[in-house]
């Protein structure tokens, strides 16, 4: 299948999900705004340490020419993620496998025990960078963007017995723990086009991030999705 050609059956399958079909949407947009806004419902996801929230997204941008742009994009969730052992390093893991074991031994440790600790969290994103976009259908704009930014999170544990509180005192003795890092990985949607003003936006971005690589071994992959109205407003720049 040649490239054009697989770009419009895409475009059609996403028509056809938003109830729009191609035939009825095949005029090219006339009227492109110079500034957009969105704010909508955002679902986090980062299966790897069972992160699950919910929270807000928020994006504003500018478009220097019709088919890109530069803006800003941050996210506020709330979740609960769960922490096992085999998620830490090696060297903390058979340091805890020790302190088990001891505790086997002396008759503390219950038969069958398995120390998992869930944890509230508090995540937030922030992004900057451009968006591609694509303007053939006058109902439906489809866009790509690079996923570039920094991602802080705070963890609260929340151990369920007198064991998994003495280990979670040693890790984190404050009771929390919070970091900042970088974050890569990539986006795009459409948005359903109501008038030159309005549209209803639904999006998908995948990420990679090494938070608390004291603690974690490995870094985990997030999928974020959001659906809400975006705003379009700025003289036409197709003018």
């Amino acid at each position: 299948m040649r490239a054009h050609s697989l770009i419009r059956f895409t475009a059609n399958c996403l028509l056809v999900c938003a109830g729009i079909s191609l035939s009825s949407a095949y005029a090219e947009q006339s009227y492109v705004t110079r500034y957009d806004a969105f704010v909508g419902y955002s679902y986090l996801s980062s299966p790897k340490i069972s992160l699950t929230g919910h929270g807000v997204q928020m994006q504003a941008g500018y478009r220097p020419r019709t088919w890109y742009s530069i803006g800003f994009d941050y996210s506020n969730f709330s979740g609960d993620l769960t922490l096992t052992p085999n998620l830490l390093p090696t060297e903390l893991q058979q340091s805890l496998g020790k302190q088990l074991a001891y505790l086997a031994a002396v008759g503390k440790l219950p038969a069958g025990y398995s120390l998992v600790v869930p944890a509230s969290s508090r995540t937030q994103t922030f992004a900057l960078g451009p968006q591609l976009a694509f303007r053939h259908w006058e109902k439906t704009t489809l866009f790509v963007r690079p996923s570039l930014g920094a991602i802080y999170e705070e963890a609260t544990p929340q151990p369920g017995d007198p064991i998994a509180k003495a280990i979670v005192a040693g890790l984190a003795p404050e009771g929390k723990r919070s970091d900042w890092q970088g974050f890569y990985g990539v986006g795009g949607g459409f948005d359903i086009n109501v008038n030159k003003h309005f549209a209803m936006r639904f999006q998908a971005d995948w990420g990679w991030d090494h938070l608390f690589n004291d603690l974690l071994a490995e870094g985990r992959q997030t999928i974020r999705f959001s659906i809400g109205p975006a705003f379009n407003f700025g003289r036409n720049i197709k003018e």
